[in-house]
């Protein structure tokens, strides 16, 4: 009988060396390569033939998908699911896993670095700095207004494991909330006590909106454009941490360029790596990250471990932890 097949289509670990011993061991042949902005016949090259395929960020399109001609589990190594498509997939009988319980703090705390890094213009203080050493006298001009994050109102859009992170970190701060998630229970928001607002309250009453939704196509997709920025306060803060496509980049630097709002916290991009003459990125009321918000030593070992014991389930004829297309059984 021929060896269940596991292959990664493309990861960002220094090395896969011990998930490889750990397949070795299950008896799994294993594969792995660098394959994220491949195109679908170069994916289905490799992983037409598997059982299980593993994706960070290669795009698994429906042409991809129709290709794969034994898969049953297709694990997505993060907490979004975009570059997988889902509708396919299910229409093809092949259950689709997520890992959304890892880097729940680390992304909660990059969240609120950008906060404070943009509402204490941080980087505009280092230049401050280095100017007024180098004339050897104080001058602070430049960098008015700034203001405190103590009573301000910071509004949150969705409140899941990273919304709801940020929610309690912030709680110390003795802010204001305005919060809109159209998903969230009732049993959730009983449990935060909180009240949830419209998405134009959030807009026009917060001093700072951070982003914790989902990226969906028909929903989400360039929800933060210009006229969403227009009915932001002057002084706001925006933050994104999520996924690049929520926030069109190209109209958010036109308005930090025309003061239709004072700072912008960005760690996601929707061409990533962004291209180096993205103009946000030299935007000097930006402060842009290099999408690490998930990374942690903890973080890191913590995802590989709940992918393998996907894997390990899979063999035993269990469905994963997390399933995106919930009640869809393996296929024969």
């Amino acid at each position: 009988m021929p060896m269940l097949k596991v292959v990664v289509t493309d990861y960002i670990e220094p090395d896969l060396d011990w998930e490889a011993a750990e397949c070795r061991r299950l008896g799994l042949d294993f594969s792995v390569y660098q394959l994220k902005p491949a195109w679908a016949q170069d994916l289905l090259a490799v992983i037409a033939d598997a059982d299980v395929v593993i994706v960070n960020m290669a795009k698994i399109s429906a042409e991809v998908i129709q290709g794969l001609q034994k898969c049953r589990l297709i694990i997505r190594h993060g907490i979004g699911y975009d570059n997988v498509d889902i509708a396919a997939a299910s229409k093809q009988g092949i259950v689709v896993a997520y890992i959304p319980d890892y880097c729940v703090n680390e992304v909660a705390e990059q969240a609120m670095m950008l906060i404070m890094a943009c509402q204490r213009k941080l980087v505009q203080q280092q230049a401050i700095l280095g100017e007024s050493a180098a004339r050897r006298q104080w001058d602070f001009n430049s960098i008015n207004p700034v203001f405190r994050l103590h009573g301000k109102t910071v509004g949150i859009v969705g409140l899941g494991r990273i919304g709801g992170t940020v929610y309690r970190m912030l709680q110390g701060f003795d802010v204001d909330f305005r919060i809109v998630d159209p998903y969230l229970s009732e049993a959730r928001r009983l449990k935060f006590g909180v009240t949830l607002c419209s998405f134009e309250q959030v807009l026009q009453e917060s001093d700072i909106i951070t982003i914790h939704c989902p990226l969906k196509w028909e929903e989400t997709y360039h929800m933060f454009s210009l006229p969403q920025f227009q009915q932001m306060k002057k002084t706001a803060v925006l933050i994104n941490t999520a996924r690049g496509g929520i926030v069109d980049l190209a109209a958010l630097d036109q308005a930090l360029n025309q003061g239709e709002l004072a700072m912008a916290g960005i760690d996601v991009y929707e061409v990533e790596p962004p291209l180096p003459d993205l103009p946000l990125l030299h935007n000097p009321r930006a402060i842009c990250t290099p999408h690490l918000s998930w990374l942690s030593e903890e973080s890191g070992l913590n995802i590989r471990q709940k992918i393998m014991g996907d894997v390990r389930r899979f063999l035993a004829g269990e469905l994963p932890v997390h399933q995106v297309n919930a009640g869809l059984p393996f296929r024969n």
